[in-house]
């Protein structure tokens, strides 16, 4: 005689009920429609709902144990559960007309995704997945120093804390933002993407900025404002300085968010070359005529 049923739970005809509820959690958990989301978890997970039902109860065991996969037809319950799943079909009215009554009822399948009446016994030990799940884009300046982004979820506009430091593919979780059920409610889970700034880029919790850096400043040397995210520094740049040479600022980049601990900030300079036709007459011929390099076109 086949023992399909028990086979389904993965446990021997001879488990006893506490083994067999622990089996069918284990099993629930595993292969539930809101946490496995491939499409044959959810045949699965009524397959196993339907046999604890029928396991857990020791009368319709009973009629199992004498009478086997005959009681479906001849199949076995793997094929007499898919054929019977499809279309729609609720399986509570199916195994009502095998077993008789005293299954419960409540307007709608047992099995519809979320759901947790009829076979589930789910309920006794775990809520529904009431946790949302939505993307968020926030500007990269507030990525850096944090702040607040105003937000609109289901028709609800509220704004949402953005710690300092936050980084691309981050999630932010907020409190009972999520579905509700009955009388309980979920999370908000933001998976946190950061648009790209025009002066910025980050490597890291590293700050990269490009900075322009006049002629007579990088021959002679002297000092420049340079404004950052936080504020204005000044900027001492030494004598010859070159094109593409980088100063570091430390303590200027992004803070860590576990370590609390900030990066550095690179600065890249520019240098600015003047035009000709705007120089004094007197210097442009000093210089034409005693810069090193070149001929006079």
């Amino acid at each position: 005689m086949s023992k399909s049923l028990y086979e389904t739970l993965g446990v021997s005809p001879t488990a006893t009920p506490e083994e067999i509820k622990k089996a069918y959690r284990k099993l629930a958990r595993k292969y539930h429609p809101d946490i496995c989301k491939d499409p044959e978890c959810e045949e699965k997970f009524k397959e196993i709902n339907a046999a604890y039902e029928i396991l857990s109860d020791p009368q319709k065991r009973k009629q199992y144990d004498q009478h086997g996969d005959s009681m479906f037809g001849g199949q076995n319950f793997h094929d007499f559960a898919q054929q019977n799943f499809q279309g729609g079909v609720d399986l509570e009215d199916i195994l009502r007309s095998i077993f008789g009554g005293g299954f419960a009822s409540g307007g709608q399948s047992g099995f519809s995704r979320g759901g947790f009446g009829g076979f589930g016994g789910f309920e006794d030990f775990a809520q529904p997945d009431l946790d949302m799940h939505a993307k968020i884009t926030i500007p990269f300046r507030t990525a850096v120093l944090g702040g607040t982004h105003s937000l609109n979820i289901n028709g609800e506009t509220f704004d949402v804390r953005i710690p300092a430091g936050i980084k691309n593919g981050d999630t932010l979780r907020i409190r009972g933002k999520g579905k509700a059920y009955k009388g309980h409610r979920g999370d908000l889970l933001l998976k946190v993407e950061v648009a790209p700034d025009p002066e910025y880029e980050r490597v890291g919790n590293d700050l990269y900025k490009r900075i322009d850096v006049p002629l007579k400043v990088a021959l002679f040397g002297g000092k420049i404002k340079v404004p950052t995210l936080e504020r204005e520094i000044t900027l001492k740049v030494p004598q010859n300085t070159k094109c593409n040479q980088k100063f570091r600022v430390k303590g200027m980049g992004v803070i860590d968010r576990k370590t609390k601990q900030k990066g550095d900030l690179y600065l890249t300079t520019n240098i600015v070359l003047p035009k000709a036709e705007e120089l004094d007459p007197e210097l442009a011929k000093i210089m034409q005529e005693k810069l090193p390099g070149g001929e006079n076109a």
